[in-house]
């Protein structure tokens, strides 16, 4: 060992790596220590005349060969390369990394500082960052980079809480002094107040041309979504942008408020499960039952400072709406970051947004390598899946459906970044087109772009909009993330009162997630939440698809 030592001492890594020439000859100790032994050997051990040692003298020209095999011309030389420089293929995660940090490679468990790309932060955590900022760095310090700052007012938005009210003029002066480009007001003054009018009620529309509603579904819809960058934001649903085969995650004010100064991030590399989907999706199972399914599966800690690489011919089959779904959840498992593949549905979706927002348009991707070292590795077929619910009192609780008829509801909810793009509705009206909804439904779409998609879009010669509110779907057209996350006791559609139960097309469902401590929420796909709103009770959607 210890001539292997000293030879590994002698090697470099990188000049294997990069294919060159690598002279290795054992040391003069180590070669003395070996004529020692020879000298004297073991009782029983035969010794013939000596032999050249396969790295006395050696040159060679290594090449990859599967995972870190290199070519060798001796037996010996070629187990203890093997055993030294085992190449690791990077994963997704670790390739994103590696290049924002400048290092030629990481693995799980280093620490790296990352040149963050995009930084976006909403009213909840802005102000917080804020003030981070001035500490650290002084009140008149200016952000890293300000076309790289994105600021959405989105949770608490349309209410008559003037603190929540303030918060978003706390923004908007930042980004007045700032000069900042990317702030998507909820009024067109920049100079003015945000106030709420609970007069004017909570279903028409209180806000100005540029307000855009959720901030995980308006940043692909902006542009500022792109492959092979870092997204980081004060929120820990940023992972949704995963979806786009970027490194997304979220984090808080104190790391957030040192972005703004510097545009890095301490980051330690996580470690990576990857999840390989095959099949295709059954009638009435959609992607929300997908990441239901697998959070039930490995539990909502199972994934915990991990990242979920989703992969496989079913993964490519989704679009981009169900792969955000997906990548949005992987925080419901405790999930670091989740991620898919680039291919050109990614791409195609990327540039038509970024053309038509104006916003930065070169990107990277990030491609998968085919031997790659993970921590869990599990295949799933689409085809088997049933429409899936997390019940209270977490995401992991999972239940099949047409296993929880017996479950009676007060209310139905449809909305956030999770629930609320233009697609869920979509599937959501196909369900209910035609009937009656028998509990207080609610329906919160992400984004303004939805209100107007909603209104434009047509079934049997009605909007959807139209056929939504026919059923008795009560329908806001003030976007934004509303009772998802609770809010202040004006919020629309929170649970103000004990023991009502909810079935959700939201994310999550922890004790008083929704509003009142005592609620419980019911995690499900917008098929189900539709199809359980005109029941009453939990129902599997395809009943009523046939």
């Amino acid at each position: 060992m210890g001539e292997i030592a000293e030879c590994a001492a002698r090697t470099t890594a990188a000049g294997l790596l990069c294919g060159a020439t690598v002279n290795l000859r054992v040391g003069p100790e180590a070669r003395e220590k070996r004529r020692r032994a020879a000298r004297s050997p073991k009782a029983g051990a035969t010794l013939g005349p000596r032999s050249a040692h396969p790295l006395d003298s050696l040159s060679i020209t290594p090449t990859l060969a599967g995972q870190g095999t290199f070519h060798l011309p001796s037996p010996g030389a070629r187990g203890i390369f093997r055993a030294l420089f085992t190449y690791r293929i990077m994963t997704l995660t670790e390739k994103l990394l590696s290049r924002a940090s400048g290092k030629a490679r990481v693995q799980p468990g280093d620490n790296a500082w990352v040149n963050v790309d995009v930084l976006m932060t909403h009213d909840v955590c802005g102000p917080g960052t804020i003030g981070v900022f001035k500490r650290e760095f002084g009140a008149d310090a200016k952000v890293w980079d300000r076309d790289k700052v994105v600021i959405i007012p989105d949770h608490y938005i349309f209410t008559a809480d003037s603190l929540s009210n303030r918060n978003v003029d706390i923004l908007r002066d930042f980004v007045r002094e700032q000069g900042l480009k990317y702030f998507y007001d909820v009024i067109d003054d920049p100079n003015g107040h945000w106030k709420f009018d609970p007069t004017k009620g909570q279903l028409k529309q209180q806000y100005g041309k540029n307000f855009a509603g959720v901030c995980h579904t308006t940043l692909p819809w902006k542009g500022h979504t792109r492959p092979g960058e870092v997204l980081v934001g004060t929120d820990s649903h940023t992972c949704m942008a995963g979806a786009f085969n970027q490194f997304a995650t979220g984090i808080g004010n104190t790391d957030a408020g040192f972005v703004l100064g510097t545009g890095k991030i301490l980051l330690k590399v996580p470690e990576t499960m990857r999840f390989f989907l095959e099949g295709q999706l059954s009638p009435g199972v959609m992607a929300k039952d997908v990441i239901l399914h697998v959070i039930g599966d490995i539990g909502f800690d199972g994934a915990t400072y991990r990242a979920m690489q989703w992969e496989g011919p079913g993964a490519l089959a989704l679009d981009m709406d169900d792969r955000m779904t997906i990548t949005n959840m992987a925080i419901e498992a405790g999930g670091k970051n989740g991620i898919f593949p680039y291919d050109e549905k990614c791409g195609a979706y990327v540039r038509e947004r970024v053309a038509e927002n104006g916003t930065k348009a070169n990107f990277e991707p990030v491609d998968v390598d085919r031997e790659q070292s993970f921590v869990f590795d599990k295949t799933y077929d689409l085809a088997k899946l049933e429409p899936t619910v997390a019940c209270h009192p977490d995401p992991g609780n999972r239940k099949l459906a047409r296993e929880m008829t017996d479950v009676k509801l007060d209310r139905a909810y449809i909305g956030s970044c999770t629930g609320g793009k233009t697609s869920d509705f979509l599937a959501f009206a196909r369900v209910v087109k035609g009937h009656s909804v028998k509990i207080h439904t609610f329906g919160v779409p992400a984004t303004t772009k939805v209100v107007a998609e909603l209104k434009a879009a047509q079934m049997d010669g009605k909007s959807v909009w139209s056929i939504l509110e026919n059923a008795g779907v009560q329908m806001t057209e003030n976007a934004s993330c509303a009772a998802c996350l609770g809010g202040p006791q004006d919020t629309f559609g929170r649970m103000n009162e004990k023991a009502l139960k909810c079935i959700s097309a939201t994310n999550r469902n922890f004790p008083g997630r929704m509003g009142h401590k005592e609620s419980q929420v019911f995690l499900a796909s917008p098929y189900t939440v539709a199809a359980s709103a005109l029941t009453g009770h939990v129902t599997d959607p395809r009943e009523m698809l046939g």
